[in-house]
């Protein structure tokens, strides 16, 4: 009986050290792991051209406030959301093909750039552009009135007939998102809205199952209707 009592001693006390030391190793990689702005503005501003990690500014703009129509606006993006987008730039698992590719399937320009990147760098971008304010002098604006009111009736009651549901139910009605999960609409430039949601209809981008399933739903006159009123939001 004793020597019984020492071995569930000996195993209980060995089981409390492992569970230690994965709870350390656990904090550990936690801290490591932690996003950092001035790293991430610094790869932003900069790149890191040995690795092919081309500067962001070059096409996001400064603080993420781009001016070219057809690369996003990442200024206030939720970090997660940014850090996820990432990921899917890149090829899968035995060089599957990303989640998030161009039109017809071409590897899209983000590809060769995360592949060079460390899952650090990454985070660190991510939150440097999370941190940033959007310039609405910048931004995004609605141009087509004409199609105004049938993007708006889509972006706040969806197309039942079609089983489509309201934008404004994920993305908010002022097209702010949700943080961590839906991005910023509000803004964001119509080419590149325009092109993100055909992206989807075909499955070239492949990262979302419910927007896929959505915009299989609507016709081109639809699409080019909703994003033009959600580059409008405010």
């Amino acid at each position: 009986m004793k020597l019984k009592r020492v071995l569930s001693r000996i195993v209980i006390a060995s089981g409390l050290v492992a569970a230690c030391s994965t709870l350390s190793l656990a904090h550990a990689a936690d801290t490591a792991a932690k996003p950092d702005a001035a790293k991430g503005e610094q790869l932003y501003l900069n790149g890191e051209l040995s690795r092919g990690v081309l500067a962001c500014v070059t096409c996001h703009g400064a603080a993420g406030n781009s001016v070219i129509e057809m690369y996003p606006n990442i200024a206030a993006q939720p970090f997660e959301y940014v850090v996820k987008q990432l990921h899917d730039f890149r090829p899968g698992a035995e060089n599957t093909p990303p989640l998030r590719r161009a039109a017809n399937g071409t590897p899209a320009v983000m590809t060769s750039i995360v592949t060079g990147m460390t899952e650090q760098e990454m985070r660190d971008v991510a939150f440097y552009v999370s941190q940033q304010k959007v310039d609405w002098e910048l931004a995004g604006r609605a141009t087509n009135e004409e199609t105004f009111e049938r993007g708006q009736q889509i972006w706040r009651g969806g197309l039942p007939d079609r089983n489509v549901a309201a934008c404004a139910a994920c993305h908010s009605p002022n097209g702010a998102g949700l943080p961590g999960k839906y991005p910023r609409l509000a803004g964001q430039h119509v080419p590149y809205l325009l092109e993100q949601l055909k992206l989807f209809r075909s499955g070239d981008r492949n990262n979302e199952a419910a927007m896929h399933e959505l915009v299989d739903r609507m016709n081109d006159g639809d699409l080019s209707a909703v994003a033009d009123y959600a580059a409008g939001l405010r």
